[in-house]
C-alpha cells in the first residue's frame, strides 16, 4: 500500500512524548479513543462557527444550482449579516457569522496580504455573477464552444458558462481550499494563533476563557478540528462515517481515503487532531505541533490528489460524447486547482504553490484555445497533474484512479 510523506503510526490508543515547553519535565500524551476532553465533568470542546458556516455553504451551493435566484440573494447568503433572512435554517439566520469574511483570511498568509484576499474574495463574487447573469438565463437551452447553457452528462444536466466552467464547483471545490482549509491550516492550527498573546501561560495555568470552559488554545485547535468534522454525524468519532459530513473537506478525505492508494490517511489526521488536542491539555507543545505538521501536510496532499484526479478524469472524458462528463471532471479540478494556494508545507511554513504557479496553471487549463475547457488538451492536463504531484509523494497514475 502506496503511503504518503509523513506516516503516523498510530491506532487505537497513542503513547507519545517528548519533552514540553513549560519546563515541568517529560509529559507523556495519551490520545483518547474519541474526541472527547473534559474539565470538571464538563466539555471542553467547542467548533459551533465552524459547523455554522459549513451548514452555510451548503445551502449557498444548491442556491448556485436554483436559476430563481437573484446575485443579490446568493451575494447575501455569502455575506451573511446577522437577523437577515437568507437561509432555510432559522439557526443560521440568527447567527452573526458568515463564510465569505472568513474566505481568504488566516492569520498566517493573509494577515500582512490584504490585497491578495480581497481578490479571493473577489473571485468567488465573480463566480456568483457569472452564475446568475450568464448561466441562469440559459438554463434550459443547449451549451456549446463559446455560449453558455445546459449540457448532459451521461442524463444528468450539468450547467456550464461560455468557457465550459460549471461555475458552482468551481465556487464549491475552491472554498475547500479558500474557506475550510485555510482556516485549519494556516490559522487555528499556526502558532500565531494559539499561541497568541499569553495563551500558552493561560494553558498552563489551566485559566479558561472567560465565561467558558475551555483555554483559550484548547478552543483554538477545536476551531481546526471543526472545519473537518463540524457536521459529522457523530462528531467524538467521525472517522467512521468519513466522507459522509458535508460537501467540503469531510468529503474529499473520505474520498481519498476511498482509494487503495492513500488508505488510511483519514486515520493519520483523525488521530493527529486528538492526540495534538491531547497534548494541549498535557502542555507538551511539541508534540502538539508535531501533530499540527501532519494534519497540514495530510490535508495539503487530500487537495492535491483530488486536483489531479479530476484533470485526470476530464482527459479521459474529452470526447465529443462525454464533454458534458469532462466538464463536470474538470470544472472540479479546476476548483481543486485553485485551492492548492490554501495548502501548507509543514517544513516550509508556506503553500506548495506560490500564488503564481496556481495562476499559470488555472491559466493553462484555460488558454488552450479561445473557448476555455473546450479546447484544453490532454497534454496540457498532463502536464498540470504531472507539476502538481511533483510536489508531493505520489504519482499521477496513484492519484488518477
Amino acid at each position: 500500500m502506496k503511503k504518503s510523506i509523513y506516516t503516523l503510526a498510530l491506532a487505537g490508543l497513542v503513547l507519545a512524548s517528548c519533552s514540553s515547553d513549560d519546563d515541568s519535565g517529560t509529559v507523556n500524551v495519551e490520545a483518547p479513543a474519541t474526541y472527547v476532553f473534559q474539565r470538571n465533568g464538563e466539555s471542553t470542546v467547542s467548533f459551533s462557527g465552524q459547523t455554522t458556516r459549513i451548514q452555510m455553504a451548503e445551502e449557498i451551493i444548491s442556491a448556485l444550482k436554483d436559476e430563481t435566484k437573484t446575485e443579490a440573494v446568493i451575494d447575501a447568503m455569502f455575506n451573511h449579516q446577522e437577523g437577515a433572512n437568507d437561509f432555510a435554517e432559522a439557526d443560521l439566520n440568527a447567527s452573526g457569522k458568515n463564510a465569505r469574511s472568513k474566505t481568504a483570511a488566516s492569520r498566517d498568509y493573509f494577515s500582512t496580504n490584504t490585497t491578495e484576499a480581497t481578490q479571493i474574495k473577489e473571485t468567488f463574487d465573480g463566480y456568483i455573477a457569472d452564475q446568475v447573469n450568464n448561466v441562469f438565463p440559459r438554463w434550459g437551452e443547449p451549451a456549446s464552444a463559446g455560449v453558455a447553457g445546459q449540457i448532459l452528462d451521461d442524463t444528468t444536466p450539468r450547467y456550464i458558462n461560455e468557457k465550459g466552467l460549471e461555475l458552482n464547483q468551481a465556487f464549491n471545490k475552491g472554498l475547500i481550499g479558500a474557506l475550510m482549509a485555510d482556516q485549519a491550516l494556516n490559522n487555528y492550527l499556526g502558532t500565531a494563533v494559539l499561541d497568541e498573546g499569553t495563551n500558552r501561560e493561560d494553558n498552563n495555568n489551566g485559566t479558561v476563557a472567560e465565561g467558558k470552559t475551555y483555554t483559550t488554545m484548547e478552543h483554538k485547535w477545536d476551531e481546526a478540528y471543526g472545519y473537518l468534522y463540524g457536521t459529522a454525524a457523530d462528531r467524538e468519532n467521525p472517522n467512521p462515517t468519513i466522507g459522509s459530513g458535508d460537501s467540503f473537506l469531510n468529503k474529499y478525505i473520505g474520498r481519498v481515503e476511498g482509494d487503495s492508494d492513500f488508505e488510511g490517511i483519514a486515520a493519520d489526521i483523525w488521530n493527529a487532531f486528538k492526540l495534538g488536542r491531547a497534548a494541549i491539555v498535557a502542555k507538551n507543545y511539541d508534540v502538539r505541533d508535531a501533530q499540527a505538521d501532519i494534519i497540514k501536510q495530510k490535508i495539503s496532499e487530500v487537495i492535491a490528489i483530488r486536483a489531479v484526479y479530476y484533470l485526470q478524469q476530464g482527459k479521459g472524458n474529452l470526447t465529443p460524447a462525454d464533454m458534458g462528463a469532462a466538464f463536470h471532471d474538470l470544472s472540479e479540478g479546476y476548483g481543486f486547482v485553485y485551492s492548492l494556494r490554501f495548502t501548507q508545507n509543514p517544513t516550509t511554513g508556506t503553500s506548495y504553490f506560490t500564488r503564481a504557479e496556481v495562476d499559470g496553471f488555472i491559466n493553462d487549463l484555460m488558454s488552450d484555445g479561445a473557448n476555455g475547457l473546450w479546447d484544453v488538451t490532454p497534454a496540457t492536463l498532463d502536464a498540470i497533474s504531472n507539476a502538481i504531484a511533483a510536489k508531493f509523494d505520489f504519482t499521477v497514475a496513484q492519484a488518477a484512479e
